[in-house]
């Protein structure tokens, strides 16, 4: 089973456990702030990862270091998973988690590239154009890269809309080639 496999079943198993509580947003909220802390301290990380330290005190480093701010389930989410020795796929089940978390509330993320930076006009029209189109609420995540000729391309639910000046231009050779 690989990393985002293994990942998926915690998150599931822990978001429906979030639900069962209706409590998903603040388990969220815990595991975005338990990411946080561990990525901003990656030595307390390696020292949850460490082999040579017994289990037990690092789970109650655990308790020590999150038990009085994320809800009791989450803790034990957590210390579950440093318990497995899974500490570095903390992350990975923090994205599948917000995957079923958005999925519940009907929202897609959609990550738009563009040559240039899109104004806030353009973040709109593309927003509402997407969520019209998917009957779903969209959340714009835009970057830019500049070896892109002109254009957008949009990742959103697995797909893949080619908007960007290179693929049309592909297209009309495509067309003058036949």
């Amino acid at each position: 089973m690989n990393k985002t496999d293994r990942a998926k079943e915690y998150a599931t198993a822990l978001f429906t456990i979030a639900l069962e509580q209706n409590a998903a947003k603040a388990y969220a909220a815990a595991l975005e702030y338990a990411v946080t802390t561990l990525k901003g301290n990656p030595d307390y990380l390696e020292f949850l990862c460490a082999p040579n330290i017994p289990k037990s005190e690092r789970i109650l480093s655990l308790e020590k270091v999150f038990g009085a701010s994320v809800p009791e389930n989450v803790l034990s989410f957590l210390k579950l998973i440093c318990e497995k020795d899974r500490m570095r796929i903390l992350e990975t089940c923090l994205h599948e988690y917000m995957k079923l978390y958005n999925e519940s509330k009907r929202v897609s993320w959609a990550h738009v590239t563009s040559a240039v930076p899109l104004t806030a006009e353009q973040k709109t029209a593309l927003r509402l154009k997407l969520e019209k189109q998917s009957g779903r609420n969209v959340l714009l995540e835009c970057t830019v890269d500049k070896t892109m000729l002109g254009g957008v391309v949009v990742e959103m639910d697995g797909k893949i809309l080619d908007g960007s000046l290179r693929r049309r231009l592909q297209e009309v050779k495509e067309v003058i080639s036949q």
